[in-house]
């Protein structure tokens, strides 16, 4: 029995010996602090996260736009200066160019759906074509080419077309210049005999006309030589000598 109750006494001594302290001052002891967010803390964070990432996607489209846009300016830009002919001064000739555009509104906006939608356009175009030819070809060969590259059938069916109206403007012409010799040999034909009923000198005076009509043409044609830079036509000796001789042979044949 005594040894049962002096086993306690000894387990009571042993914790009172693991106890004590030491004689030697320990080192603080590091607390650390674990940060655990709440619930609403971590939904805020990521709401937060998901409106920054937002606001960053936002930023670099609009930024993105804006460079294709300046893009397009600078394209634009180059374009509109390729399409300037540098010898032709667009100031006045744009101007006269719209107001004839206005010009064919003001007309047709009493007429019908037709004129309306034609006269503007037709008005603009030659009036561009009159003053400012060769912008307006730079544009009309840029806007083909345009056409070739996107609609191919379509500038195809548009060549065929251009081709058949200037096959049709040249017989238009053939068959004028054809009329206009045929009536002038009937109306020499009818002044001879005429003359020879009369025996008034009638083609005496049309021959006049004619040799003014020739006088002014040998004009034209001196100028035009005149203001040519080709070596040969400067010289222009030998060449006016031609032209008078043709002119005087021209008058004498009609007298």
């Amino acid at each position: 029995m005594f040894r049962t109750r002096a086993l306690p006494r000894v387990g009571i001594i042993a914790s009172g010996a693991v106890a004590t302290l030491s004689i030697y001052p320990e080192p603080e002891r590091e607390i650390i602090v674990v940060d655990s967010p709440s619930v609403l803390e971590t939904q805020i964070g990521v709401a937060r996260k998901s409106v920054t990432a937002t606001a960053q996607n936002v930023h670099a489209q609009v930024h993105g736009v804006i460079s294709k846009w300046i893009g397009i300016e600078h394209a634009v830009e180059h374009r509109v200066k390729s399409l300037v002919a540098p010898d032709e001064p667009l100031t006045p000739g744009i101007l006269y160019v719209g107001v004839a555009a206005l010009t064919g509104s003001i007309l047709a906006r009493n007429r019908s759906i037709f004129s309306r939608l034609l006269l503007p356009p037709a008005f603009f175009y030659l009036t561009s074509k009159y003053f400012l030819p060769k912008t307006t070809q730079n544009v009309s060969d840029y806007a083909s080419s345009l056409e070739e590259k996107h609609f191919p059938t379509l500038a195809q069916k548009h060549a065929v077309a251009i081709a058949h109206s200037r096959m049709t403007w040249e017989r238009f012409r053939e068959a004028g210049i054809n009329g206009r010799d045929r009536f002038q040999d009937g109306l020499g034909s009818i002044v001879h005999k005429v003359q020879e009923l009369t025996g008034l000198k009638v083609e005496g005076a049309i021959g006049h006309g004619t040799v003014n009509d020739t006088s002014k043409l040998v004009h034209k044609a001196e100028e035009a030589l005149q203001s040519t830079k080709d070596p040969v036509a400067e010289a222009g000796q030998p060449t006016t000598t031609t032209i008078t001789t043709n002119t005087n042979a021209v008058e004498g044949r009609n007298v």
